[in-house]
């Protein structure tokens, strides 16, 4: 027998079964072809990834129907206000609200699909070295600084604030990551700030910052005390990790060339799919909100009063909307309801009951008090906040 591997053409003696095709499996379950690509099987060989992971045949890419609806909706309603067609009701109150939304983001989210393309591409090497060393002050404000920097949305913020649990950030730097991500990346400061204004943008980064760098430091504590377990997976940075140096070798590794721009550029608006799509999602929830729901029934029960504050923290917990798309809802809470701290606690609480999120950390560590310790230890600093923001205001 030659000892090249066979082609996915050749006959399969072993098996005594021939794929027609590179993609086909094997008739018998318990041997699966691994690829028409992969060496022979042997005695030794163990294989623990899905066939369709190492095979040679490039996997489909799923329709997102969520983003191709959600524009084909949003179009349609955009097109129905320009028309002038639709009475002053319900649907055309949706209209409406779409065509104002819609002009309002557009900038904000073409200017958002640059910042992707740049962030996306920092070399993840010294995205680690920048957040610092694990169950430190410094390591915490670094979590926290990178969380805000970071263009990811609340759903994709827990690939990366689990991969950094698992290569040796403390827990405290973790849960400072993933309350400052959310929405206070680049892209939605831009979009809030065209929603709610600068002032009331900068208030709430400020304050949603200091949440997670108290909430950090206080599970860095517990943990430091014992009352929490440590990450396993720590280790500490290099003694010879220098970072300026690191970012002048990232900058240097940079081929200048005219395609770069646009590449980049490319890249921002294939990586600002997923952002993009749940801001249609909440555009359309904005919009059905305006249609069903009276002004007057709206300020009473999100306005700004306890009933109203405990109101949207219900809504923020049943309702699993990405922070794109809870960014138009808690405009709608500012703007309609007269209550900024029931706009900040339905972002905030949004990532802090999120189950995605809590699930996500159980999976990660193991534990069901650590993935617990995101809301007991935010949820009351959110309330508060949220109650003096609308006795402030």
């Amino acid at each position: 027998m030659s000892d090249h591997p066979k082609s996915c053409h050749s006959d399969v003696n072993e098996t005594n079964v021939a794929p027609t095709r590179c993609c086909e499996s094997a008739a018998k379950p318990a041997e699966p072809a691994i690829g028409c690509c992969a060496p022979a099987k042997t005695e030794t060989a163990v294989h623990t990834h899905a066939p369709e992971a190492a095979g040679c045949c490039p996997e489909t890419k799923r329709r997102d129907y969520l983003l191709w609806g959600g524009l084909c909706l949003v179009v349609l309603l955009y097109g129905a206000h320009l028309s002038a067609l639709l009475p002053h009701d319900g649907l055309g109150i949706a209209a409406h609200t779409v065509f104002e939304l819609i002009n309002t983001m557009w900038w904000g989210v073409v200017i958002a699909a640059l910042f992707v393309g740049l962030l996306a591409a920092i070399p993840q090497s010294l995205i680690m070295g920048i957040l610092g060393q694990g169950g430190s002050k410094r390591g915490v404000f670094r979590a926290t600084a990178a969380g805000l920097l970071l263009d990811l949305c609340s759903h994709g913020v827990l690939m990366v604030g689990m991969q950094l649990y698992k290569r040796g950030a403390s827990l405290g730097q973790v849960m400072a990551f993933l309350i400052a991500t959310p929405w206070n990346s680049l892209s939605l400061t831009i979009i809030m700030i065209a929603l709610i204004g600068l002032p009331w943008t900068l208030a709430f980064i400020g304050l949603s910052l200091l949440i997670g760098l108290v909430t950090g430091l206080w599970i860095d504590r517990l943990v430091a005390t014992g009352r929490l377990p440590a990450n396993p997976h720590h280790e500490p940075l290099p003694a010879d990790f220098r970072l300026w140096p690191a970012i002048k070798a990232a900058w240097a590794g940079i081929e200048w060339r005219w395609g770069l721009v646009p590449e980049t550029l490319w890249r921002g608006l294939t990586g600002s799919a997923m952002v993009i799509r749940w801001l249609l999602v909440g555009v359309l929830l904005a919009a059905l909100v305006r249609a069903l729901m009276d002004p007057a029934l709206f300020s009473q029960w999100f306005g700004p009063t306890l009933l109203g504050l405990a109101a949207t923290l219900v809504a923020a917990t049943i309702i699993e909307v990405c922070s794109e798309g809870s960014t138009p809802l808690a405009a709608e809470l500012m703007t309609r309801g007269g209550a900024p701290g029931n706009a900040f606690t339905f972002m905030m609480a949004g990532v802090s009951t999120d189950y995605t999120e809590i699930m996500s950390l159980k999976d990660t560590t193991g534990q069901w008090r650590l993935a617990l310790a995101l809301p007991l230890y935010t949820l009351p600093q959110i309330l508060v906040v949220g109650w003096l923001l609308n006795s402030l205001n």
